[in-house]
Formats: structure tokens, C-alpha cells, sequence
């Protein structure tokens, strides 16, 4: 008969866990920040960092961004010629209050003042 190979055993796990803690230990002692290296400064006077100016970010948004375009399908020239109403369309980042600032998008005419007229001379018929 063969004899039968030895298992190897491995470390107890009191043992074990103890090297892992001491590990820790010394980790913890020793710290983070223990092996920074520090910066070489070449001149003796100190200089302020420059203050980062950051480029002036225009509304993209303004009044002739938010009405784009007088809409002309059947729907809104019979608008034009029932309501006596002028239909645009608008950009979608818009809210109201800055499509009433532009002039009004959805505008209705004063009764002396003619759709028709106006959308002739806007050039929408």
C-alpha cells in the first residue's frame, strides 16, 4: 500500500487573524500621508495662485431664439380666419413668461387690426 500524502494544515485562525490585526497596526502607525513627497520650491518669493476667470456664459435663450417660425398649416389658417389669431412656434426650452417677453407667440389681434392682414404681410399666406 501507498501511504496516504499529508494534508497541509493550514495556520490556525486565532494565529492568522492575530498577523492580520498587527498588519493593520502598523498600517494605522504609520499613516496615509507618510510618504508624501514635498514640493521643490526654485524661488524665494511666494507668488499668489492666479484666480481662475471663468469665460461670461451668454442666455443662448434670448428674444429671437424663442419664437422660431409662424406655423402654416390648415389648422392654424383656420385660426387665422376664425379666431383672428396668429399661431408661431417656439422653442421647447421656453416657459410662458418668457414667451409673453418675446412678443407673445400664440397673439391675438386686436379686433381694428386684422390676422389676414398681418399674415400677408409677415409673409405666412
Amino acid at each position: 500500500m501507498v501511504p496516504k500524502a499529508k494534508k497541509e494544515v493550514p495556520a490556525p485562525p486565532k494565529a492568522e487573524a492575530k498577523a492580520k490585526a498587527l498588519k493593520a497596526e502598523k498600517a494605522a502607525l504609520k499613516g496615509v500621508h507618510s510618504h508624501k513627497k514635498e514640493k521643490i520650491r526654485t524661488s524665494p518669493t511666494f507668488r499668489r495662485p492666479k484666480t481662475l476667470r471663468l469665460r461670461r456664459q451668454r442666455n443662448k435663450l434670448d428674444h429671437y431664439a424663442i419664437i422660431k417660425f409662424p406655423l402654416t398649416t390648415e389648422s392654424a389658417m383656420k385660426k387665422i380666419e376664425d379666431n383672428n389669431t396668429l399661431v408661431f412656434i417656439v422653442d421647447v426650452k421656453a416657459n410662458k413668461h418668457q414667451i409673453r417677453q418675446a412678443k407673445k407667440a400664440y397673439v391675438r389681434l386686436a379686433p381694428d387690426n386684422g390676422a389676414l392682414d398681418v399674415a400677408n404681410r409677415i409673409g405666412i399666406i
